[in-house]
């Protein structure tokens, strides 16, 4: 599988063109380039991790070389301070029956040249997300089909520690081919570092532990969880980058809710739930990823099968308003990124336009 990249500018409140994504780099020169690492999620020649410059000035995307020691990487997360890469990495089958790696690399010069450092197991199956926190201590790790969320240690030289923590949901719900058992989709820190969330489509729950970063432990937060609408199926996790307030995009649901949070007692209250869909809409789709814009006046959400993403304002009290539904470009929009100056939207597609 080629990667696949969409560019789409910010023009006011409109998205125009189209063309992609991963996780976002700060080259050292020019002041106006950035670096991205985009992965194929694929096996074999055409698995790795792409080294690209974006220029964010005029939107143009060059891909760079490419490290190819890796198979099957569906997610990918930076340290804070932009040293290092970590990848999930499927050297047999995504998914199967054997318990998945994860891989840290080294980011060792501004052409975004990678250099493997080593690998831990993530303690399950179709490990599909990672988020480091704020210290850049932890590596928070979700596996879908295993169901499960893992915590392992970063050492100072950025290499993995074996598991600090690990946890199994347990649970079901509503859809019987979707929700039979816990699916463990995303896993993110709270703004403060003290908690973190667990978005389970399995159980419609989002799950939340109390964190200690230095030693990579979880355990049970005062409200262990709270519960989505019924078949929603929550896939993303985004914290409002002033007000703190959570949004879950929906897998199953097609929607995005929103939740107050309570930075001392990590306690959520849900207070929205909106579509990401036309009214209309009477095909097959699912969601993907959402992302706030830096300034917090926008959010964003992927389609996949309606093959496009969803603008919202955002109001002073977290209220979602629907802008717009715009075409992605290509089939299959997955992740998104926002350029740190908030001009560009970069989206992650599964495959080319027909």
């Amino acid at each position: 599988m080629r990667p696949t990249f969409s560019v789409i500018p910010f023009l006011g409140l409109a998205l125009f063109g189209v063309s992609l994504l991963a996780g976002l780099s700060q080259a050292a020169e020019p002041t106006n380039t950035l670096r991205l690492f985009i992965s194929s999620f694929a096996a074999g020649d055409e698995a790795g991790i792409h080294a690209c410059t974006l220029d964010t000035q005029t939107g143009q995307l060059v891909i760079g070389s490419k490290f190819g020691e890796v198979q099957q990487t569906f997610f990918m997360a930076l340290t804070p301070d932009r040293r290092y890469l970590y990848a999930t990495h499927a050297p047999n089958q995504f998914g199967g029956g054997e318990n998945e790696e994860i891989t840290a690399l080294e980011i060792v010069n501004d052409q975004g040249q990678l250099q493997l450092l080593n690998r831990e197991s993530s303690l399950g199956t179709a490990t599909c997300y990672l988020h480091v926190d704020a210290t850049g201590k932890a590596l928070l790790v979700a596996n879908y089909s295993s169901g499960s969320v893992a915590v392992l240690p970063i050492r100072p030289d950025g290499s993995l520690g074996e598991a600090a923590s690990f946890v199994k949901h347990e649970g079901s719900s509503v859809d019987p081919e979707r929700q039979g058992h816990p699916h463990a989709h995303s896993i993110i820190p709270s703004p403060n570092n003290r908690f973190a969330y667990a978005a389970d489509l399995g159980t419609d729950q989002i799950v939340a532990y109390q964190m200690d970063a230095a030693t990579g432990r979880i355990a049970a937060a005062p409200q262990p969880f709270v519960r989505t609408p019924a078949a929603a199926g929550p896939r993303h996790l985004t914290f409002h980058p002033r007000t703190g307030r959570l949004y879950a995009i929906n897998e199953l649901e097609n929607s995005v809710t929103r939740f107050d949070h309570h930075p001392d007692t990590g306690f959520l209250i849900e207070r929205q739930t909106i579509s990401t869909l036309p009214a209309d809409y009477e095909g097959t789709s699912y969601t993907a990823d959402v992302k706030i814009t830096p300034d917090g006046r926008f959010l964003y959400g992927t389609n996949r099968g309606h093959h496009s993403i969803a603008a919202y304002r955002i109001a002073d009290d977290g209220t979602l308003t629907l802008l717009e539904i715009e075409p992605s470009g290509g089939a299959g929009p997955q992740n998104l990124a926002i350029t740190p100056d908030g001009r560009f939207l970069l989206v992650a597609k599964d495959r080319k336009p027909k």
